[in-house]
């Protein structure tokens, strides 16, 4: 199946919104809002918020570059490390995104789902749903690492973006925050 890059902006115009009323709803209905911060302290908490922007912005640079900067045969030509270009690129974009973005759409409920039940799977979901989210956003810093090696336009900040968002999801919510939560 052929990935064009328009249904690629509308699936982010969907789902990346769905992961902003995600928040919204999830924050105005959560009993405990302290509690969703699991086992990381206040002073830990304020240094750690920055990064959230740092990893909006790393988003929003990749996604713009890739979407709306570069000619479609950039994104067409993106690959895997392991493989050649052969203009499923868009697919693996897609592939990438769809693994960063729903599952981030669905972490806060599956959170507040496990904080009011004392369910044993419910630490699988969670852990399951940021696992994700961080494979995600791995796989998008392999395609921009490979644009960056391809010098494709826009590869060098596709790689940036993908490392910024990475601090965040990957190091903070992916490891540190999964580690000290209270399971």
């Amino acid at each position: 199946m052929e990935v064009t890059r328009n249904f690629v902006r509308i699936f982010i115009l969907i789902f990346g919104t769905l992961v902003l009323v995600s928040y919204l709803y999830g924050l105005s209905h959560a009993s405990d809002k302290a509690a969703l911060w699991g086992g990381i302290s206040l002073s830990q908490a304020k240094f750690i918020a920055p990064f959230m922007f740092l990893a909006t912005f790393g988003f929003l640079m990749y996604w713009w570059i890739i979407l709306y900067q570069t000619d479609v045969s950039v994104m067409e030509s993106l690959r895997w490390p392991w493989g050649n270009s052969d203009g499923g690129g868009g697919a693996r974009l897609l592939l990438a995104f769809a693994l960063l973005v729903i599952p981030s759409a669905l972490w806060l409920e599956a959170t507040i789902f496990h904080l009011e039940n004392e369910y044993s799977w419910t630490p699988v979901l969670v852990v399951g749903v940021l696992l994700l989210a961080c494979i995600g956003n791995i796989l998008m810093g392999l395609l921009a690492y490979s644009a960056y090696v391809d010098e494709l336009p826009g590869g060098g900040k596709m790689l940036l973006g993908s490392i910024f968002l990475g601090i965040q999801c990957i190091l903070f919510d992916g490891i540190y925050w999964n580690l000290k939560f209270p399971w």
